[in-house]
């Protein structure tokens, strides 16, 4: 399909029918630009990946129709112009030829049906659906220019954001805007279709190649819309581009592109991130020539740039000069303001604001009750948060997880965790669901507190609830428990643990075995360590140490001596600290020839004597000889 007159008329006509305005010499470029796109070639472009075969043998027109790949093309477009189109009776009709399908071919079937969209939408979905195949970037440019050319907007959207995911990380050769003009030659098209890609990228969150797109349209001669405009000026100040938000106002208006409010609204809002009070007034200065008022969008976008900035004096100014312009202060003014109070510490200040907005006809909502809730817990006023949490859900509003988090933290923070247990049973008769995070902070406070037994009284409670304990809520549970010597709860905690299906940790058996040697049981923890161990976690040399020292305090000094030679030759933990607890305790007992026959059986295994090493020997050597001369002395 090359290049002719009768192509070449039909981009005039769907350049100069198309609502979009243009530059008088759009529709020249635009010619130049797609003639010297296909100077080099005299065929449809496309992607170098087709995977379909070569049909140039002769001998093909010899074959039935339905055998003949030549034919390809022709079947599926006959089948699709039946009324009752039944894609997969053809598929298994043309079974054979369907490794002739490439991307050319369904380039050509959906360029016979420009004039019915459903037929084109039907057979694209198909190929990509049912025959498994990936269309090429031109095969979705196609359809998509089909799409926008019979208004069918939505599904092209689809289509245009489906494509962008798809080929976001490949080379540069699956160019979009470059597709879309290349299949702009053999298509009908509406240069909508530029507006389209820019929304979509921004859509995608690909707000970079937003701008690329709205640059490389008007590079062609196309003029973007005020609603694509506005799009791309609201993705680029959400990622904070200042600079490049300036510069598409600046494009706008060199091509004519009037702004309206939400123009303004917009660029207010950026001009409030980038923090110049001065440029903001001087723009608002502008709008006001421009024939633009403020509205109240403009004015909170302002108030909670002051607020943020605690420029509380000019967010107040802006809030009287309001009414001065008949611009009423909204929920959103007043929730803004009072969090600026409360950010502050005038949460005071901020409930009589409060009552003036009810005065004033406004209804709070939840969000507002919880900015006044969110300031008193920060100054430990519980009984006005929980003054405010009554009148809320006499007003209707229940609290939300946020809300919970709140009031429950306030009262952790003032170290009344009975308040906090006593809200919960509270707001569980009210009907309100808590949130799991809310009873990790509860179990894990009252663990912090040395309470274990109050944290799993709570943890049996609400495990009713559907609440599923984490593992680091189990291990929280065990440590307090440990800590407090209550080793038999810890263990039964693990079993539980085991029974649910959550593995025990490095952490969990810390704990345990520490908890056990500091009570005696020296030997319950060395079980525990073959447990471990078994389980595929590697003893560490907490645990050694913990072991060791155990043994040594039940003056098992051959099995302290065992578990050291254990996690040498077997673990490979050589720790120093361990073996110099045994050998001091062997030394405190005067016997220094059980030291030095230590030391040969540790330097096999691997243990080196450092200088403490040596001090206790010494210290030994001085014990033994006191310890004799006190002998011959009674002698």
């Amino acid at each position: 399909m090359n290049p002719n007159p009768i192509s070449i008329s039909r981009i005039l006509i769907a350049s100069t029918s198309s609502a979009a305005r243009t530059p008088s010499n759009t529709v020249f470029n635009f010619i130049l630009l797609l003639q010297s796109t296909y100077s080099s070639s005299s065929s449809l472009q496309t992607l170098p990946d087709s995977q379909s075969k070569s049909v140039s043998n002769p001998l093909y027109h010899f074959l039935p129709p339905t055998q003949n790949p030549n034919n390809i093309v022709d079947l599926i477009c006959s089948s699709l112009r039946q009324e009752n189109t039944h894609l997969a009776l053809l598929q298994n009709d043309i079974k054979g030829l369907l490794p002739y399908l490439g991307d050319r071919e369904i380039s050509k079937v959906l360029l016979r049906c420009q004039s019915e969209y459903t037929r084109a939408l039907a057979f694209f979905d198909w190929v990509k659906n049912d025959m498994g195949l990936r269309p090429t970037t031109q095969n979705y440019c196609i359809v998509i220019h089909i799409l926008a050319w019979s208004r069918k907007y939505s599904p092209a959207m689809t289509l245009l954001s489906e494509l962008i995911e798809l080929v976001k990380d490949v080379p540069a050769v699956d160019d979009i805007f470059q597709n879309l003009i290349l299949c702009a030659q053999d298509c009908n098209w509406d240069p909508v279709i530029f507006d389209m890609l820019i929304k979509a990228y921004v859509k995608t969150g690909m707000i970079r190649e937003g701008f690329r797109a709205f640059r490389k349209t008007m590079e062609v001669g196309f003029v973007p819309s005020l609603v694509s405009c506005n799009f791309l000026l609201n993705g680029l100040t959400q990622l904070n581009y200042i600079d490049k938000c300036w510069h598409v106002y600046g494009e706008m208006g060199r091509i004519g592109i009037h702004p309206n409010a939400h123009t303004f609204n917009i660029l207010t809002n950026a001009l409030c991130k980038d923090g110049d009070v001065k440029k903001v007034n001087a723009f608002l200065d502008k709008m006001e020539e421009e024939g633009f008022d403020p509205d109240i969008v403009t004015y909170n976008t302002l108030i909670n740039s002051y607020c943020r900035k605690r420029k509380l004096e000019d967010a107040f100014y802006l809030y009287k000069i309001m009414y001065r312009r008949n611009v009423m202060p909204d929920l959103v003014s007043y929730t803004t303001l009072m969090n600026g109070l409360c950010r502050q510490g005038r949460v005071r200040d901020a409930h009589q604001l409060f009552h003036r907005m009810v005065h004033r006809g406004l209804n709070p909502d939840l969000k507002t009750y919880n900015t006044l809730i969110t300031g008193y817990c920060n100054e430990g006023k519980m009984q006005e948060c929980r003054s405010l949490l009554h009148e809320m859900i006499g007003n209707g509003f229940l609290p939300d997880s946020l809300t919970c988090r709140i009031l429950i933290e306030g009262y952790g923070r003032e170290g009344k965790l009975l308040s906090a247990l006593n809200l919960v049973v509270e707001l569980q008769r009210f009907g309100v669901s808590l949130s799991g995070n809310i009873y990790d902070y509860l179990i894990v406070a009252l663990c912090q507190e040395s309470r274990p037994f109050a944290a799993k009284s709570l943890l049996e409670r609400i495990s009713q609830e559907v609440y599923v304990p984490d593992l680091n809520i189990y291990n929280e549970l065990i440590g307090s428990f440990c800590k407090c010597n209550h080793v038999a709860e810890a263990l039964l905690l693990k079993e539980e643990m085991v029974r649910l299906n959550i593995k025990p940790s490095v952490f969990t058996y810390r704990v345990l075995i520490g908890c056990l040697c500091r009570m005696n049981r020296s030997a319950e923890g060395s079980s525990l360590m073959e447990e471990m161990a078994d389980s595929g976690l590697s003893p560490d040399t907490f645990i050694c140490r913990e072991l060791v020292n155990g043994y040594c305090k039940d003056g098992s000094v051959a099995k302290a001596e065992s578990v050291l030679g254990y996690f040498a030759r077997e673990l490979q933990v050589f720790d120093t600290e361990s073996y110099n607890a045994l050998v001091k305790d062997l030394c405190e007992d005067g016997n220094v020839a059980k030291v030095l026959e230590l030391q040969d059986r540790m330097l096999k295994v691997g243990f080196t004597p450092n200088s403490l090493t040596c001090m206790y020997v010494i210290h030994g050597l001085r014990k033994t000889t006191r310890l004799g001369k006190d002998k011959l002395q009674l002698e």
